[in-house]
């Protein structure tokens, strides 16, 4: 979740609080927009297949592990434009010293350019088309490559949003359902819809820009039960609502 400067970032909220935030938007003109990122894809698995009929025709992004992919995802894929492929590093494996990361400063330009430059190009051989978007491991790249995206044609960067200004293009989430610390389940209904509102009041108060989506994280392969229904209950309460829609994030690439 990201720190917001000037509201309570503990913040809970239910989904009365969430129509209302809506409301106010609709009330001052705007339509909210948020997205969905999910992380981990290499196979359609059963718990693909289930976020899938979950997301229904909503835009997705999925993020693809490049060196593990399998071509049958990509077959499973096909012809589900709403389904927008991301490069999720190379092979997902640590290389971190202290916190997890495909991609720490311990590790030479030269290695990090190249994993980055064979992950786009098999996910450009298995699925035609992808979105050149960057979406780490563990949401983590340090710094000091971000100037080799480019040069490995990826034109944004998303990750966890954060303070921190400059470097490439960002397309970031903002929650993570996924209690990672507390047994990997659902963070609960609650938290969920604090962060949600609270990004989306910040947004309308002028905070941080008002076209930005808000974007979601799920993982599906660890999905429960209470994570599915809280993501159908949302996809449900955004259609239902004039001042409110998903986006692409084809929509946001630069």
């Amino acid at each position: 979740m990201s720190v917001r400067s000037h509201l309570d970032a503990t913040a809970s909220a239910d989904w009365s609080d969430f129509v209302d935030e809506l409301d106010r938007w609709g009330k001052a003109g705007h339509v909210a927009t948020l997205w969905w990122r999910d992380d981990d894809a290499v196979a359609m698995t059963p718990a693909l297949a289930r976020l899938l009929s979950v997301a229904g025709p909503a835009p997705l992004a999925l993020a693809v592990i490049p060196a593990a992919a399998e071509a049958s995802l990509a077959a499973a894929l096909r012809g589900r434009r709403q389904v927008a492929i991301l490069q999720h590093g190379w092979s997902h494996a640590n290389h971190g010293t202290d916190k997890k990361s495909e991609f720490p400063p311990e590790r030479s330009a030269a290695e990090v350019e190249g994993d980055l430059i064979a992950g786009g190009e098999r996910l450009t051989r298995l699925f035609g088309e992808t979105v050149p978007v960057l979406a780490p491991p563990w949401n983590r790249l340090a710094p000091e490559f971000e100037a080799l995206l480019p040069r490995a044609g990826i034109a944004a960067l998303s990750a966890m949003a954060s303070r921190r200004g400059g470097g490439p293009e960002r397309i970031d989430v903002h929650v993570d359902l996924v209690a990672w610390k507390a047994g990997r389940g659902f963070i609960g209904e609650e938290a969920a819809l604090g962060g949600i509102v609270g990004e989306l009041r910040q947004r309308r108060l002028g905070l941080s820009p008002v076209g930005r989506a808000t974007g979601i994280l799920t993982h599906h392969l660890i999905m429960d039960d209470a994570t599915e229904a809280f993501a159908a209950a949302l996809g449900e309460a955004i259609a239902g609502h004039r001042a409110a829609r998903w986006s692409d994030i084809r929509e946001a690439l630069p």
